[in-house]
């Protein structure tokens, strides 16, 4: 096996492996290598078709594999498991390990000492475990030597400080051909097979391994979707001789590592894209120990002509924080089964980051074990999940409920597809590869002869499997459209930070903030500009849908057009926008009036006018004094309310659609003047109530009675008291009758504002209130008068 460490010593082999730093979510990079640990237990039985492993503590893990003996060998049957939660200890219900969908190549797969095994299944931290594998029928058996894995990805250390957090500890390889792993951690696991059981047992770590130096080379920090590890923004670079062979301690070193290693094949020259290459999280990134793959590989082909997508049938529930972990488990899982490296070439999350796969170069066609016989001149993408029929309807039923990969997934699925394409010329949309079967036995493909696939294909299209799963498979045509190109449709969607809306038109007084949106991933965008009338004003990154522009005065048109990293341009709809710096202005200035309505002693009922306007849009107008209020741009009157005796300021402000204001005010001074500051004829009885305007008012029922006041103002009010049995009366301004009214009410009020009279400005005037003498109803009540000076 092509484990970390090989030590002979009385007949065991005791490894440990190390892997290169991989920081969580947001958090640094690991300032050294990540240990991870791959702890193994044999299942027993006594029949041929039933090997079980009873519920135990166990070392902390986070990923399960099932391996046996024999890469060729079958498991025809079922494998589940539980797992106890090292979080909250509670055990999971027996979940179904899915069977293998990614078989290395032939040359890779005939090794002494491979094994044959199940999808590894990623549990979270956990500290328990229960196996139990079963034939598809009592006479059939299962394959020999099998055992479970437990694998312990661990995690960066920080702060300079190693610590994988997960308990780490050494495990024996017995040296003998069977295959059989014996744990040496001291664990003592008194629980039994019963469905529920009680464990109660720790483990301790016994042997803690020491650090191993980590591949040469640094990542660069980069924008990343799920910012757990160190992205590069240029993953295209070869392979280094310090990482082809690094400088492994001899306790540490592959197998297969010597003080003279096996060259490499040959490394084919590094052909340009004519695409930009993706973010990527490097191997050192991830967490990648060098010393653990086989030394003189990889192997190369001549051009990556096709991809075969596939998914790591884990479960979805994953956070993305988790993904380097997980792609570190299934590294050192792949390596425990003999491998000589992680068999794909890249994965994704399901937020989007790409993971580097097998070691050799990015740039370059690297043989991958990921698609039985057609690993030479193709690529394989895992995506990290599974991708199965939300129902359950694929073929092989999952453990893990299906999932919809997110778009992120499929763009940069797209994006590496994108690029790799791009090197060959080769549309990642129509294009297709004719590849060679290089490998026996595989259902459907006959060895030697040429077969070909779309060159984004599925797993399943190569190989007799489900992989990689309905929900993924029936999205390779979107992943295709992504990757050819060209952006789907943009739209603008508003215009902010200076400017609004009004009709079809946006309004700015020079500076605006374009906002857009489009259904196409960020991954497959290589940027947008924003065009103000045809012309480039403002460039983004393809991930961005805002940018801020300023305009001159006048009306333009805005658009966005994205860039496919493909190079083709997709040009939104024209939206108008108008910049406008002038301010409204108010043609008709505010004016104040009486109006009818209750009157107090401290409040007389106005009404305010005016008219506003602008040279583009208003958009509205605020009245801020004696009170606030709001009105729309079409209004021009407020019925508000003045403090009598007061001079007050009545003031408005107005906004246009591009943020400029004006404003407009005037003073006035609303004045009561009662019935004791008039001029009588007839009859009138002097009455006193503190419903009255200062407690007095006049009444007659006389005919022909009139009281009259003389003032000097702009506006004037009629107040009175009302009831059923009021009755008619006169006015006269200004020594000429100008209409009758009627006081009659069918409920008593006191202090109202009856009739009104407003001029042009303000002046000497002189009301006289004559009483009709109305039949049944002849009296009149006045309380006196309001006036506006």
């Amino acid at each position: 096996m092509a484990l970390g460490a090989v030590v002979a010593g009385g007949g065991v082999a005791v490894a440990t492996v190390a892997m290169a730093g991989s920081p969580g979510h947001g958090a640094a990079a690991a300032q050294g290598p990540v240990k991870t640990h791959v702890h193994s237990l044999s299942l027993t039985g006594a029949g041929a078709s039933l090997k079980t492993l009873g519920a135990r503590s166990t070392a902390p893990f986070s990923m399960v594999g099932v391996t046996w003996n024999g890469a060729h060998a079958k498991l025809r049957g079922t494998v589940e498991v539980r797992t106890r939660s090292a979080a909250d200890g509670h055990w999971t219900p027996w979940l179904k390990m899915q069977q293998p969908d990614d078989i290395p190549d032939p040359a890779e797969l005939s090794r002494p000492g491979v094994r044959g095994g199940m999808s590894p299944m990623w549990s979270g931290p956990s500290n328990g475990i229960q196996v139990r594998a079963t034939g598809a029928g009592k006479a059939t058996a299962l394959p020999g030597g099998l055992r479970v894995d437990l694998v312990d990805p661990g995690k960066p250390a920080t702060g300079g400080t190693q610590d994988s957090g997960m308990g780490l500890a050494a495990y024996a390889l017995d040296a003998t051909a069977t295959g059989t792993v014996t744990p040496t951690d001291s664990v003592a696991p008194t629980a039994t097979d019963s469905a529920s059981p009680t464990v109660t047992d720790s483990p301790t770590a016994t042997d803690t391994p020491t650090a191993t130096d980590s591949a040469s080379g640094t990542p660069s920090t980069g924008t990343s979707a799920s910012p757990s590890a160190s992205p590069t923004s240029w993953p295209g670079q070869l392979p280094t001789m310090d990482q082809a062979y690094p400088s492994c301690p001899a306790s540490s070193a592959s197998p297969s590592t010597s003080a003279s290693p096996t060259p490499p094949d040959p490394m084919p020259a590094a052909t340009t894209s004519t695409v930009a290459p993706p973010t990527v999280v490097t191997r050192a990134g991830w967490g990648a120990d060098e010393c653990a793959r086989e030394a003189g590989y990889p192997s190369y082909g001549s051009a990556v002509k096709a991809m075969f997508v596939h998914h790591t049938d884990t479960t979805n529930s994953y956070s993305c924080a988790d993904s380097p972990a997980i792609v570190r488990g299934i590294y050192a899982e792949h390596l425990n089964q003999g491998w000589r490296d992680v068999g794909y070439n890249f994965l994704v999350d399901k937020c989007g980051t790409i993971f580097e796969g097998r070691f050799g170069g990015m740039a370059l066609p690297i043989v991958g074990a990921q698609t039985y016989g057609f690993n030479t001149n193709s690529m394989g993408v895992a995506a990290i999940g599974t991708y199965t029929d939300l129902s359950g309807g694929d073929s092989t039923a999952s453990t893990f409920p299906g999932a919809t990969p997110s778009q992120a997934m499929l763009g940069s699925i797209a994006r590496i597809a994108a690029w790799k394409f791009g090197m060959t010329g080769v549309s990642p949309g129509t294009g297709t590869a004719t590849l060679t079967e290089g490998a026996s036995g595989s259902y459907g493909f006959t060895l030697g002869n040429s077969y070909t696939f779309n060159v984004i294909s599925g797993h399943r299209n190569g190989f007799a499997t489900d992989c990689p799963g309905n929900q993924l498979y029936n999205a390779l045509s979107t992943i295709r459209s992504y990757a050819a190109g060209p952006v789907g449709a943009v739209s603008v969607t508003g215009m902010s930070g200076g400017g609004a809306k009004s009709g079809t038109s946006y309004y700015t007084k020079g500076a605006a903030t374009v906002s857009w949106t489009t259904a196409t991933p960020s991954a497959v965008i290589s940027g947008f500009d924003v065009l103000v009338d045809g012309k480039a004003v403002a460039h983004t990154s393809g991930s961005a849908r805002s940018a801020s522009i300023s305009v001159a005065a006048g009306s333009h048109t805005v658009q966005v057009r994205a860039t496919h990293v493909r190079g083709s341009t997709t040009l939104s709809g024209s939206v108008t926008l108008v910049g406008d710096t002038a301010a409204p202005t108010f043609p008709t200035a505010p004016a104040v009036r009486t109006r009818t309505g209750s009157v107090s002693s401290t409040a007389v009922p106005v009404t305010v006018t005016w008219k506003a306007a602008d040279n583009a849009a208003l958009a509205k107008v605020l009245a801020t004094s004696p009170s606030s209020a709001a009105f729309g741009p079409t209004v021009t009157s407020w019925n508000t309310s003045a403090k009598p005796g007061t001079s007050d300021l009545f003031a408005l402000k107005a906004s246009d659609v591009a943020g400029n204001t004006g404003g407009a005010s005037v003073y006035r001074t609303p004045n009561i003047i009662q019935e004791t500051s008039t001029t009588r004829t007839g009859t009138w009885t002097h009455r006193s109530s503190t419903s009255y305007l200062g407690g007095y008012s006049y009444s007659s029922s006389s005919a022909g009675a009139s009281i009259s006041w003389t003032f000097t103002g702009r506006s004037v009010a009629w107040i009175v008291s009302r009831a059923s049995t009021s009755g008619q009366a006169y006015i006269y301004v200004d020594g000429t009758k100008v209409t009758t009214v009627d006081l009659k009410s069918s409920t008593t009020l006191y202090r109202q504002a009856i009739w009104t009279k407003t001029w042009s400005s303000s002046a000497k005037h002189t009301l006289k209130i004559v009483v009709v003498g109305t039949s049944g109803r002849p009296t009149v009540t006045t309380d006196g008068i309001a006036t506006i000076g």
